[in-house]
Parts: C-alpha cells; sequence; structure tokens
C-alpha cells in the first residue's frame, strides 16, 4: 500500500519489493492510493490497483472495502500518513498481519520540515502506530527513534535496508573529466540540503560542474542563491529523468547535504555505480553504508566538507571498490530475501 507511483524513495523500493517477491511463495498485490495518470514505475509482473484518490484521508473506505474483499495475509504500507491509516483500518481486520514501513527518522525530521497535514495534529507515530503488527525501519537510527521517542517496543520493530537494483551497476573506470563533475540526486526541499552544498562549493576555489536531480518547493530560492553568488553558471538542474544512472557513472562525485535521512536510496545507488561520496554527518543510516576512505567520507562542517572533497578528488578510488562495499551488504537478492523471511516468519505465529 503506497501513496502514489510518483518518483520517490518509498514509492520505487516498495514497488521494486512487490514485483519481485517469490512468486512461488506470495500472491502480491500493489494498491496505489493516488492516480494512474500520475506514474513514474512501471509495473507489469504483480496485481495492480489504483484506488484514483487524491488525498490519503480519502481512501479510508475504499481501503476497507478492499481489505474486506481481498482478504490478505499480509499488508504492508509505507510513509506515515499511510501508516496511520492503515493501522485505524487495523481495527477491524484482526485476522490481517500489518507491518507499517518507516521512512524516516520522525523526531529529527519534524524540528527541520514542519508539517500541515491532517496527522500531525494527532501525534500519530505514538498512538496510531501502537496498532499495527510490526514497524519496519531502514536503518538503526530509524529504530533507535522509534524506541526511545516514540516508545514502540523492540518486540514490534525489524530493520531491513533497502536494496540496490540490478540496473546500478559499476562503470568501467572513473570518468577522465577535465573539470570535475559533482551530482545530487533528490527531492529540492530543506531537509535535503541542497543550500548547504552550495555554500560549501563557495569555498572550493576550483572549477566545477554540479548537476542537481530532483524537483521540490525549493529549487527557485536554491537555483537563485547560486546565480547571487555567481557559480550559477556551474550549476545545472534537471527535475525528473530516467537516467540517473548514466549521470551517475559519468559524475566524479556525488553530494549529500542532508539533515536527516532514512536510508538514502540515492547514496546507495551513487556508492553501486562506483561513484563515491561526499556527506554531512545526519541521522539515517549514513554510517551503515559510508566507509571511510573506501566509498567516500562524511562531514561535520563545511570546511571539512571541502577537504574530504579535495582528499577524495585526489584519492582516485577504483569504482569496483565503492561498488563492492554496498552491494556485498544491500544488493537486492539479499533484501529481498530478509523481506520473504519476515513475511513468513509473521505467517507461522
Amino acid at each position: 500500500m503506497i501513496p502514489s507511483l510518483r518518483a520517490g524513495g518509498a514509492e520505487r523500493v516498495m514497488s521494486f519489493v512487490a514485483q519481485n517477491l517469490s512468486q512461488e511463495l506470495f500472491e502480491t498485490t500493489l494498491v496505489v492510493i493516488g492516480s494512474k495518470n500520475d506514474y513514474s514505475y512501471p509495473i507489469d509482473t504483480i496485481n495492480l490497483v489504483f484506488l484514483e484518490k487524491s488525498r490519503v484521508l480519502h481512501s479510508f473506505l475504499p481501503i476497507f472495502s478492499l481489505l474486506r474483499k481481498q482478504k490478505p495475509d499480509i499488508v504492508i504500507s509505507a510513509i506515515g500518513h499511510v501508516n496511520a491509516i492503515m493501522a485505524f483500518e487495523s481495527i477491524f481486520f484482526k485476522k490481517i498481519i500489518f507491518i507499517g514501513r518507516e521512512v524516516n527518522v520522525i523526531s529529527v525530521l519534524s524540528k527541520i520540515q514542519s508539517s500541515k497535514k491532517w496527522f500531525s495534529f494527532i501525534d500519530f507515530t505514538k498512538y496510531s502506530y501502537k496498532l499495527l503488527d510490526i514497524i519496519l525501519c531502514q536503518s538503526k537510527d530509524m529504530a533507535n527513534d522509534m524506541q526511545m521517542n516514540f516508545d514502540v517496543s523492540s518486540k514490534k520493530i525489524r530493520i531491513i535496508n533497502n536494496p540496490i537494483s540490478e540496473s546500478f551497476v559499476p562503470k568501467k573506470q572513473m570518468p577522465n573529466n577535465t573539470v570535475p563533475k559533482f551530482i545530487t540526486v533528490g527531492s529540492l526541499v530543506e531537509r535535503k540540503g541542497h543550500m548547504r552544498i552550495l555554500k560549501a562549493l563557495l569555498k572550493y576555489n576550483e572549477p566545477f560542474e554540479y548537476t542537481m536531480i530532483g524537483d521540490g518547493n525549493k529549487v527557485e530560492e536554491v537555483l537563485n542563491f547560486a546565480k547571487e553568488n555567481n557559480i550559477g553558471e556551474n550549476v545545472k538542474h534537471i527535475p525528473f529523468t530516467k537516467n540517473v544512472s548514466d549521470y551517475l557513472k559519468k559524475s566524479d562525485i556525488f553530494l549529500q547535504g542532508s539533515y536527516v535521512e532514512g536510508f538514502p536510496n540515492a547514496l546507495l545507488e551513487s556508492c553501486a555505480t562506483g561513484t563515491p561520496a561526499i556527506v554531512y554527518k545526519a541521522l539515517g543510516g549514513i554510517d551503515e553504508i559510508i566507509e571511510e576512505g573506501v566509498n567516500g567520507y562524511i562531514a561535520e562542517d563545511e570546511v571539512e566538507f571541502v577537504e574530504k572533497l579535495n582528499l577524495l578528488l585526489k584519492q582516485k578510488l577504483e569504482p569496483e571498490v565503492v561498488s563492492s562495499s554496498v552491494m556485498e551488504k544491500f544488493n537486492s537478492p539479499k533484501i529481498l530475501k530478509k523481506y520473504e523471511n519476515l513475511f513468513l516468519e509473521l505467517l507461522q505465529k
């Protein structure tokens, strides 16, 4: 159960998992609350249902009817407001196992990015999440947040990291760019920290090209900042592309400015292509992905960010080494097996 099939980390992971679970063990239906006209990820191997609702809040009765008709064994949902709806649905379906997949370290996110959504007014995490059977976290940081700040029992918590799809494979060698190419992939919103990446790049006293892939409410502010500080010509913005892997392969370094993450797909995918990363220190599984000096570095501030940038450009890490550092831990067969084992475990109880 997902809100839409628009471009986004949760949508990408959930649709990937849904399509790649063992069809011998599971019959899977992907339910999309939104419209079939708003469609970024192809679905062709499983049942697909669009509820055609513009808001998650309006989907309660259609979901209720669907669950009563189909009688699934397990329902897994993702993103806070969908999880909240499913928690209240669970009151009426005692025989169904309900899993809520959380996508962020909520206590930190709430301080950075305030929400005006309906569920923010009823502390949805503390109350509605108690109704779910399992809270599925993407990182250790997220699991700790659930226990320490939202009173979720450790017995209810499971950790499964995000998978890397087979479309992200390592480049054979680092690109021979005469001017270093940097890249960031992610929504241009407050929590993604594009502005502090630009502020760091102002301290980088060499030519560079910086590509930002993604859309969001901070696009104009970020691009205007670049122009006002005379680096506008160095910065390229691409709202959306289906060729993210190609852009990553052609880049020298992936830059991440996030203040908080869930388990960053774009960072995983960059490393999988062999492109190392410089990331700001933040909660959300970053320290589970980055191995210092192997696939990149974690920086505390702008000065260290630039220092690590210069260091990484000199090191010229081998793409295969960078790729294997994440592929060994987060390859899709390994992660899919964890999902399958979780579902089988819950069905045996």
